[in-house]
């Protein structure tokens, strides 16, 4: 089965033996966040959850990149509005892509080329992560004059713990699949084009074993949604803080032009 309709531009989704794969599809921009894209895929994540013969999802991006990251455009627009308009839209933006935390059933990304900032942390809302191992990772807000969103502050600590977290977030550095893998932010690490079989056979494996046990295992380890809501929450308050500072528009105009931003902490 594959939903391909005009009411999904930018997400495909098939079903085949119990195994839902999603794939974000906006390639040209890489798979950049906006909008619509979580639209989609909030819409797509709807569909799953209707079909109870779906056991298992797995979740990647189309072409060489899962995710970009958030769009700049996106990031500029928000700049111009209110703190209270900046601070909703990013509530509602963080649960379009979030969505994949309400599945019942165990979710794996399959993630390979670039999952940057935003993108990698859907990634890590899944259950687990099969990295390509010359992924380009990181979480770089700060890179960018953001505060750090999209769950950012509660993922990263759960998978990795609080010392690796805080050095991620604060430096905003380049890391690959494979210290991906050694930090605990995934599963495994493999070659590129293995990424999506290696994720399709985990998904299929698991699949195949009894969906009660398997849904109360997956309440049983999944996220705290009171402690993952908090954290949206303050994130939403945070960014919106952001948005009127003149470091973002230097974050911006720097990643623009590809220079290294000089922020004054204004």
């Amino acid at each position: 089965m594959t939903e391909s309709t005009d009411r999904h531009p930018h997400v495909q989704l098939d079903i085949h033996d119990g195994v839902a794969t999603l794939t974000l599809d906006d390639v040209r921009r890489r798979n950049a966040m906006t909008p619509a894209l979580g639209d989609a895929l909030q819409d797509a994540v709807a569909l799953i959850k209707k079909d109870k013969a779906v056991r298992a999802v797995v979740l990647t991006g189309a072409g060489e990149a899962f995710s970009g990251g958030g769009d700049l455009a996106m990031l500029e627009r928000l700049r111009e509005g209110t703190f209270m308009q900046a601070r909703d839209f990013m509530l509602g933006f963080y649960r379009r892509y979030l969505s994949v935390t309400e599945l019942e059933v165990p979710t794996i990304a399959a993630v390979r080329g670039a999952a940057i900032g935003a993108g990698l942390c859907v990634a890590l809302a899944c259950d687990l992560c099969i990295f390509d191992e010359s992924a380009k990772l990181a979480v770089n807000f700060v890179q960018l004059g953001l505060h750090p969103g999209m769950g950012s502050t509660y993922l990263l600590p759960r998978r990795a713990g609080a010392q690796r977290a805080a050095e991620l977030l604060f430096t905003g550095r380049r890391f690959d699949g494979r210290e991906a893998v050694a930090m605990g932010l995934g599963l495994e690490a493999v070659a590129a084009d293995a990424v999506l079989s290696r994720a399709k056979a985990l998904a299929a494996q698991i699949a195949a074993n009894a969906p009660l046990a398997v849904a109360g295992i997956k309440e049983s380890l999944g996220v705290d949604r009171v402690a993952l809501g908090r954290a949206l929450e303050h994130e939403a308050f945070r960014q919106a803080e952001s948005y009127a500072s003149r470091d973002l528009g230097e974050g911006l105009a720097a990643a623009a032009s590809r220079r290294t931003p000089v922020f004054k902490g204004a």
